[in-house]
């Protein structure tokens, strides 16, 4: 007896040994494994990897999908419609305010299920679970679904159920890298949640089970049949009626693309290209000086003008507008991105490089001024020609009149060829390309001499954004200010500096614009 006894002892030892080993086993490997939970579920504390660029009242001139987390489009959840945070409730875990990470009660029914089919059909995640999912991405085993359970219980300690809530509606991943349902609203139906019907409310919460399977332009039927059924849940709860049912199966569900609202990707090319200030970016946004609005309406003068002159070859054209005040940049713009009819431009006029014709003139009289010229020096206009190479090239007026010597004032104001000349003469070709640099100038890299007295009509090639940049000097009372893309305090890398004296910038914009000095070759 005594023998048999021992030996019983024995096996029910070992047999208690091994549970334990294999419970410290199990316990361990379980701790080892186990995460540590996000220190915020708030989207400041998330790394951005792209940024999105916006204009100066925030609104997008940019979208990105390339970051993990939505940071640009996340809502609170007060003001995330409270029927879309029902009915996704009621969808994805309808004891979500009773459990407290893990519902067991639908997790051994998902069991049952599966067992019963031979195969995973249900899995019963509740949404901390897959809040944890989406933090802690694991292989789909059973020791995931047990680490899991784990730490959705841990994440409810740690954060509430509506901080859990509204990071899983603004985090939950949709077809095309989308994430949230503000990036889906936006991209299936382009809109905001707070503007949809009931029906594309719950198109949203059923393409969060599949969102590809559930594609509401590749699978409508399908789409269409689970709403019903969510619809048919959502009226056993109360949360609908039997009139919205019925709406909910009558109402049509189309998928409109996704716009942005102003168009100004040559802009966006070209601030991508600069060093942005650090206090330029908020909140994984790169807040621009530009002005959406302004950028919308003057798109639209562009292309209806270029539509009006289409018969006399125009086709491309651009418009650049700065607040010399504040040196901000508040629209850049290409043709083509407003009308269909006008073809865009993919060339970005603003930087694109062309001879700019007798709009130097005014800074190169500024220059002449400086040196001791007044609007009332006299400047002979009569023929002139000068040796070109091996030839001699004749200078003329664009109405091949000369009006013998006139005034500084009305060989500006008449935008006279030939007085140009002599005033680069008088200043200096080296003068006045040193000058044009300080204004901001640099695409004209040559030597002088390779531009000779031409450079007074503009036979060098310089940007629009240079020009601009040049003339708010004469805006400025001949103070250089670098213009700004971003919305900061100052522009880095330059400093404000005096290229013409007050009284001289006065002068010449009293000149521009003074009837009287413009008659001789434009009328009264």
């Amino acid at each position: 007896m005594n023998v048999r006894f021992n030996k019983r002892r024995k096996k029910i030892t070992v047999i208690l040994l091994i549970t334990a080993i294999t419970a410290g086993a199990f316990i361990w490997k379980t701790n080892v494994d186990l995460l540590p939970l996000p220190a915020s579920l708030s989207p400041n504390g998330f790394n951005v990897r792209k940024v999105q660029v916006v204009d100066r009242n925030y609104l997008p001139l940019t979208v990105t999908y390339q970051n993990r987390w939505n940071i640009h489009d996340h809502l609170p959840l007060h003001d995330i419609p409270h029927f879309l945070q029902q009915a996704l409730v009621v969808s994805e875990d309808q004891r979500f305010y009773r459990h407290r990470g893990v519902d067991w009660p639908a997790r051994l029914h998902a069991i049952f299920q599966n067992l019963k089919a031979l195969d995973s059909i249900r899995g019963a995640s509740t949404i901390s679970e897959q809040v944890i999912r989406m933090w802690q991405p694991r292989p789909r085993t059973l020791w995931s679904r047990w680490l899991e359970g784990i730490e959705a219980g841990h994440l409810e300690k740690e954060f509430s159920k509506s901080e859990i809530l509204e990071f899983y509606l603004n985090q939950v991943p949709y077809a095309g890298r989308r994430r949230g349902v503000v990036q889906a609203a936006r991209d299936f139906f382009d809109r905001d949640p707070d503007t949809l019907s009931i029906k594309e409310m719950l198109a949203l919460v059923v393409m969060v089970r599949a969102p590809t399977r559930l594609d509401v332009h590749k699978n409508p039927q399908r789409l269409l049949r689970s709403i019903e059924q969510l619809a048919d849940r959502l009226l056993k709860y109360g949360i609908i009626d039997k009139r919205q049912l019925t709406m909910i199966r009558t109402a049509d569900l189309k998928r409109k693309e996704a716009l942005l609202p102003v168009r100004a990707e040559h802009f966006v090319q070209y601030v991508h290209q600069l060093q942005p200030p650090a206090d330029a970016r908020e909140k994984g946004r790169l807040r621009t000086t530009l002005d959406s609005g302004l950028q919308h309406i003057v798109q639209t003068i562009l292309d209806n003008r270029l539509k009006d002159l289409s018969n006399r070859g125009a086709k491309n054209g651009a418009v650049l507008i700065v607040d010399h005040q504040r040196n901000e940049v508040l629209a850049w713009v290409n043709s083509g991105a407003g009308l269909d009819d006008v073809p865009p431009s993919w060339i970005d006029a603003v930087t694109t490089p062309r001879q700019p014709g007798s709009t130097l003139k005014p800074l190169l009289y500024a220059l002449a001024l400086e040196k001791g010229w007044t609007a009332a020096t006299l400047v002979d206009d009569s023929p002139l020609s000068e040796s070109v190479g091996r030839g001699l090239h004749s200078y003329h007026n664009y109405s091949r009149i000369h009006y013998g010597p006139l005034r500084v004032r009305q060989a500006l104001g008449n935008s006279l060829n030939v007085p140009a000349v002599r005033a680069i003469q008088f200043v200096g070709d080296d003068e006045f390309l040193a000058c044009l640099h300080d204004l901001g100038i640099r695409s004209l890299q040559q030597h002088p001499d390779y531009y000779g007295d031409g450079l007074a009509l503009g036979n060098g090639e310089i940007t629009l954004l240079e020009l601009v940049q040049a003339y708010t000097v004469l805006a400025r009372q001949g103070t250089y200010h670098p213009l700004k893309f971003f919305m900061t305090e100052e522009p880095r890398g330059e400093e404000p500096r005096r290229i013409y004296s007050a009284e001289t910038a006065s002068l010449i914009g009293n000149i521009l614009s003074d009837p009287e000095a413009r008659r001789l070759e434009f009328g009264s």
